[in-house]
């Protein structure tokens, strides 16, 4: 995948910590650590935006919807 170069701006005791994992040779340098860091929490967001949505779901109305596809669909399921 290609990479894009930018600039960002850190507070600097959070540098200093990211630093401190490149020098226990955890990451190979900052933009990997930086780069594994917000690549986490995005999917972590996306994690969490689903559990949001799945959370708005009606359990029973979607146990009814689900059950009433099982009955439709075993009637056409080919033979074997």
């Amino acid at each position: 995948m290609a990479k894009t170069k930018v600039a960002i701006t850190l507070d600097a005791e959070l540098l200093d910590r990211v630093d401190d994992l490149v020098a226990r040779r955890e990451f190979r340098n900052r933009s990997q650590a930086i780069e594994t860091a917000l690549a986490e929490k995005l999917a972590r967001a996306r994690r969490t935006r689903l559990a949001r949505e799945c959370a708005k779901l009606d359990r029973k109305e979607e146990r009814q919807l689900a059950e009433e596809g099982l009955r439709g669909s075993r009637d056409s399921w080919p033979e074997y």
